[in-house]
């Protein structure tokens, strides 16, 4: 591709879902990084590529197609996403599941203000499980859906749990109820809460003198992340935490077990694997970038879900070629 046609991206926020990003735009040749914007001192950054401070974005205002926000949920993209969708469409990953019909509301009242487009909550879940869960719903639509994650290590529960004072270094994993996904696979149907399907385990490196009980109670007790589950909390030495907590696997399933018609008994499966859950979401990420850029190009503004965008977008591939080689 013509380098002038190539799709500008640029990257808000450098940790694990920002690097992701970096790499994955090295596997799609109509994409170009053109920065990558940080509130860390640029020359502390270790990167091949430009980076510059979040304060000088405006800046390239005409110089970047779409924005990829990466920070976190719990605090970095309600204020983020406002100001960024001010001047520059944008993708995020906003995985805050109860908050998002108040979010896409702000963004939306900010990127139609200003002739922007915004896609909130993509990645895999929100994201590419929601939209598993909106084709099982329609297809079978007498049955019930169930959603397991796991087992694997959560990015927005991780950087949650990060933000409880006290809290040096933490990660959390989603552990599914495997019992619970053998009686859904059986076809029993069962009744089961969000709780019933996972438990939530931490592992916290505390600050020195920190009261452990505090940070565990806190972490307890936060609303929509941990309060419904049952969560354990275990406090670890940071040598323990590097040699042992350092991947980042994850995964889960989504089912829609259900009945056709006259009564025949069907399931819908859908299931990731991941061995590094940043470099999957960036994945997802990059690849909704394109969908973002070429409706923008269409006259589409304000804020959009997964559900808003049609699927052979997301391909640098023509409709003819989709066509012919996935039809």
């Amino acid at each position: 591709m013509e380098r002038s046609k190539l799709i500008r991206i640029g990257i808000v926020g450098y940790g694990n879902l920002g690097k992701g990003v970096e790499t994955a735009l090295s596997q799609n040749p109509d994409m170009e990084l053109k920065a990558i914007f940080t509130r860390r001192a640029p020359e502390t950054i270790s990167s091949s590529s430009k980076v510059v401070s979040l304060d000088d974005i405006q800046k390239f205002k005409d110089q970047i197609d779409v924005m990829i926000l990466c920070g976190g949920s719990a605090k970095d993209l309600p204020e983020q996403s406002l100001m960024v969708s001010t001047h520059f469409n944008t993708v995020d990953s906003f995985d805050t599941h109860a908050e998002i019909p108040k979010y896409f509301e702000a963004v939306d009242k900010q990127a139609t203000k200003h002739g922007n487009l915004s896609l909130i909550s993509t990645g895999w879940d929100p994201g590419l499980f929601s939209m598993a869960r909106l084709l099982g719903m329609s297809i079978l639509p007498e049955g019930k859906e169930y959603t397991f994650w796991g087992k694997g290590l959560s990015q927005g529960h991780s950087d949650a749990v990060r933000k409880v004072k006290g809290v040096k270094h933490g990660v959390q994993y989603t552990v599914p109820n495997e019992e619970a996904m053998q009686l859904v696979r059986d076809g029993k149907n069962p009744e089961l809460s969000v709780a019933d399907r996972h438990q939530r385990v931490c592992y916290i490196v505390p600050e020195e003198g920190a009261d452990t009980d505090k940070i565990e109670t806190a972490i307890k007790e936060m609303p929509h992340y941990f309060k419904p589950y049952p969560t354990e909390v275990h406090f670890i030495t940071e040598e323990d935490f590097y040699a042992n907590h350092s991947d980042m696997p994850h995964g889960g399933t989504v089912f829609r077990s259900g009945i056709s018609g006259n009564g025949a008994k069907q399931r819908i499966e859908f299931a990731l694997d991941l061995e590094s859950n940043p470099e999957f979401t960036s994945s997802v990420l990059v690849a909704f970038s394109r969908a973002v850029f070429r409706m923008h190009q269409k006259g589409k503004t304000g804020a959009i879900s997964v559900f808003d965008v049609p699927l052979g977008l997301l391909s640098p591939k023509s409709s003819y070629d989709l066509r012919k080689e996935l039809l």
